[in-house]
């Protein structure tokens, strides 16, 4: 039975070649981008940033290049209520919130995964550079930082779960050394 993966695109570079990566691994993939917000809601308009159309339509093209199904997943009542909410309340109380650790936290690697789960893809892929492995004596499942130092990206990922990082793949071969 082939692997499967949801490969969460956000239509940068990263994403797109884990997606390549993931696919010439032999995984059967599927391409989804999380729609967390409109910008216009926070006082962007028509401007390249995070969560763009521009973005989007970025990822759909990879997807159709590798001929990977696409679709983008509606996270934003989500994204308000475990990010933005909780990035607030820890602002007023005099805190420093990291707003993308939540996002990995509760969204991209606990409703993603859950999707994906009901979609029959038992693996979440991203284009985050770090490593997950499997102690053996234990088989606890350990995160690691990158092989390539100037793009580690392990610290935000650092409150994923054992059942997380189980479902998680970071495709090996990217960045240089990989």
């Amino acid at each position: 039975m082939k692997k499967k993966a949801i490969v969460a695109m956000s239509g940068g570079v990263d994403s797109s070649v884990a997606a390549y990566l993931m696919k010439e691994q032999g995984y059967d993939c599927m391409g989804v981008t999380m729609k967390l917000f409109h910008n216009e809601d926070i006082g962007i308009s028509k401007e390249h940033a995070c969560c763009s159309l521009e973005d989007v339509e970025d990822a759909r093209s990879v997807a159709y290049q590798l001929e990977i199904p696409y679709y983008v997943f509606n996270f934003s009542e989500r994204f308000q209520e475990d990010v933005i909410r909780r990035f607030i309340a820890a602002y007023e109380r005099g805190m420093t919130p990291n707003p993308c650790i939540d996002c990995n936290r509760y969204l991209k690697f606990d409703q993603l995964y859950r999707r994906a789960k009901e979609l029959g893809y038992p693996y979440v892929a991203t284009g985050h550079y770090a490593r997950i492995s499997q102690d053996p004596s234990s088989g606890r499942y350990l995160l690691k930082k990158a092989i390539d130092g100037e793009k580690e990206q392990s610290y935000v990922l650092y409150a994923l779960t054992q059942e997380q990082l189980k479902h998680t793949r970071f495709p090996p071969s990217i960045g240089p050394g990989g």
